[in-house]
């Protein structure tokens, strides 16, 4: 029987929905037993939402005081120890785990398959190649675990309803000193996660500016949606590092996804691809974006988002 791990992302009091969708991959996985693994300082709220997953068997706890920040260093000598009686050890293809993970496989030993979006058996995926061009099928030696992240585009939620067991592990493990925590600078704010947010509207380098972005942000805020752009705009400056949506970017799956002044390189159509719905608004009326949207508004964005937002209301 497969035994698999979940590592498990969180900010300390939420768990990253990105856990769940990791949890319907392994599911793919017939007859697998699945656990996920949260390490922290005190981890007990989110070990209690991560009980709540259906699917999940076990959460296990490791508390200590060197897991409060999520550092990659001081985590992967502790995921391997406790990889120790499991077959399968998988991450969220997220900056935590691909930061992570890689780590793991090198301490185990073992390659990694990255970005899985399908499982076929217990050690055959498939994967996307090419800026998403082309998919492929992987088979991982069974002589070795299979460590992975999941591409968690690609997968839907697990639902809640779980009962899973909560235990607290103390692992044995000496942690490196090479690397410790300084600091960490985030931009605030209340908006929705761009990973994880059901809407997304992103603006590209025909916005000519970062001070024309708050005309994004103004439509975001009513509208609940996350703020994304392309890497023509982060590269002009007109966006922080942090929204960039794209094949060097973030991947995203939202329920809609708004494309504002975004002409539509492969490089950034690889990042939308899962959306569920795909609005784009550009003037140009041979912009590739037009290729793949399933609403196409061909008009001046300086005319057209200023309406919609009065429209919004």
């Amino acid at each position: 029987m497969s035994k698999i791990l979940i590592v498990g992302e969180h900010d300390g009091r939420q768990l990253n929905p990105a856990v769940a969708k990791c949890v319907t991959c392994a599911a793919g996985i017939a007859g697998g037993e699945i656990s996920v693994a949260l390490f922290g300082a005190d981890t007990a709220g989110v070990a209690a939402q991560a009980a709540a997953i259906a699917g999940v068997k076990s959460v296990l706890r490791v508390d200590r005081p060197e897991n409060t920040h999520p550092l990659a260093a001081v985590l992967a000598p502790q995921v391997a120890a406790l990889a120790a009686d499991h077959s399968h050890i998988f991450g969220p293809s997220t900056s935590f785990g691909k930061d992570l993970m890689p780590r793991v496989a090198a301490l185990l030993g073992a390659p990694q398959v990255s970005d899985l979006m399908a499982v076929e058996a217990p050690h055959r995926f498939r994967r996307p190649i090419y800026a998403g061009n082309a998919i492929i099928t992987v088979e991982a030696d069974p002589a070795h675990k299979v460590v992975a992240t999941v591409r968690v585009a690609s997968f839907e939620s697990a639902p809640a309803g779980g009962s899973a067991a909560v235990e607290s592990r103390t692992l044995q493990v000496a942690l490196p000193a090479h690397t410790r925590y300084v600091g960490a600078k985030t931009a605030a704010s209340e908006r929705p996660d761009l990973q994880t947010a059901a809407r997304v509207i992103s603006g590209g380098r025909a916005l000519g500016s970062a001070d024309n972005f708050k005309m994004l942000f103004a439509l975001a805020d009513k509208m609940g949606a996350a703020v994304g752009a392309s890497r023509a705009a982060v590269d002009a400056g007109y966006a922080a590092n942090e929204m960039q949506v794209g094949q060097t970017g973030k991947i995203i799956a939202p329920d809609m996804y708004v494309a504002i002044g975004i002409s539509g390189a492969i490089q950034h159509l690889t990042g939308i691809k899962d959306a569920k719905t795909i609005v784009a608004i550009n003037k140009d009326p041979e912009a590739p974006i037009f290729e793949v949207a399933d609403v196409g508004l061909v008009g001046d964005l300086f005319q057209v988002v200023p309406e919609i937002d009065r429209l919004i209301g």
